[in-house]
């Protein structure tokens, strides 16, 4: 894999030629000083100070015990250090307001690549919605997962330069409190020609998608030859579709083939093998409550689990289809 094969997917790179048939965004370049603010651990925990009073956990509790060690008791003959004030960055949130509002008042954040997946329990919501710049704020900062952005894109690169691009973007993407995660799919593309499709939520068991699979299929496949073959510029890559309840598709993101970009109910060996040979598409999706994969549900986002040879996510998927394999093995034998 080579830097400009990741850079392609960066979501500013494909999103304007693509947005007619994915998910409205509004795409912001960060300026230094809030990427820095994001970087930054050497100090507490500190929110922007908003322009508006906005506060992002509107449901705290206040607990002035803990802060404590920023009070000077009185008496002491030493004074406490006063505390740093809080950044500020008011033409970022003025321009990343009038966005929220224009897509209707609700918004998911990601930057190039990833989304704060895994700090979504520190909202009020439980979940990536945001309706203000501190909201925002708060996830990013608190994320682990928006490092690979950061500082580790390029690290699976044979061609590697860098530890970041050389301008970081904030996607707001437009909130839809009503998809369903099991209309989701992941879809494969090897030399310009659609090998797989995989369900994307494969820690549940659906048993409406039984019933939809070969019309899901044909829709996924008609969509793919009329919409995105030849037009993303890759011959190798993945990319992300959601399958709407009036029968429409729309492509939610694009993703590297290989690397960190897991194959879900295929295994990477399994599609360069499909690759090779040029075999005719597959559709997979968890079609019993046996093939669940409750190991895949964690707090990474989906895309940059180091899956490579070796590590411990690779153990892990290869311990999980053996023991898939013994479980419909089983199944068959007491039928």
């Amino acid at each position: 894999m080579k830097e400009e094969d990741i850079n392609k997917c960066q979501i500013q790179e494909w999103y304007p030629k693509f947005k007619s048939i994915s998910v409205k965004t509004r795409i912001h370049e960060l300026p230094e000083s809030f990427i820095q603010y994001l970087l930054d651990d050497s100090g507490p925990f500190l929110l922007p100070l908003s322009i508006s009073n906005d506060d992002a956990l509107p449901n705290r509790v206040h607990k002035p015990e803990e802060e404590e060690d920023l009070i000077t008791l009185e008496g002491s003959e030493d004074e406490a250090e006063e505390p740093n004030p809080p950044p500020s960055f008011p033409e970022l949130e003025m321009q990343i307001q009038e966005s929220i509002e224009t897509l209707g008042g609700a918004i998911f954040p990601k930057l190039n690549w990833s989304a704060p997946k895994d700090s979504a329990w520190i909202s009020s919501t439980g979940n990536l919605k945001c309706t203000c710049f501190t909201e925002i704020a708060l996830l990013l900062r608190s994320s682990d997962s928006i490092v690979h952005d950061l500082c580790h894109a390029y690290d699976s690169c044979v061609n590697k330069t860098s530890s970041r691009p050389p301008s970081l973007y904030l996607a707001l993407r437009k909130w839809y409190p009503s998809l369903q995660p099991e209309m989701e799919f992941r879809c494969f593309v090897g030399n310009e020609s659609l090998l797989g499709i995989s369900q994307r939520e494969v820690t549940n068991f659906y048993p409406s998608l039984l019933e939809r699979k070969c019309d899901i299929k044909t829709m996924i496949e008609e969509f793919f030859e009329e919409k995105v073959k030849g037009n993303f510029r890759l011959e190798n890559y993945t990319f992300d579709v959601y399958v709407t309840r009036d029968r429409r598709v729309k492509v939610l993101d694009f993703n590297p083939w290989g690397g960190s970009t897991l194959p879900l109910m295929f295994t990477w060996e399994e599609l360069e093998e499909r690759l090779r040979e040029e075999n005719e598409l597959e559709f997979r999706i968890v079609e019993s409550r046996c093939g669940i994969r409750p190991g895949l549900k964690t707090a990474v986002p989906y895309d940059y689990l180091d899956t490579s040879s070796g590590s411990g996510w690779d153990q892990f998927l290869r311990n999980a289809d053996e023991q898939l394999r013994r479980q419909t093995s089983d199944t068959g034998a007491g039928a």
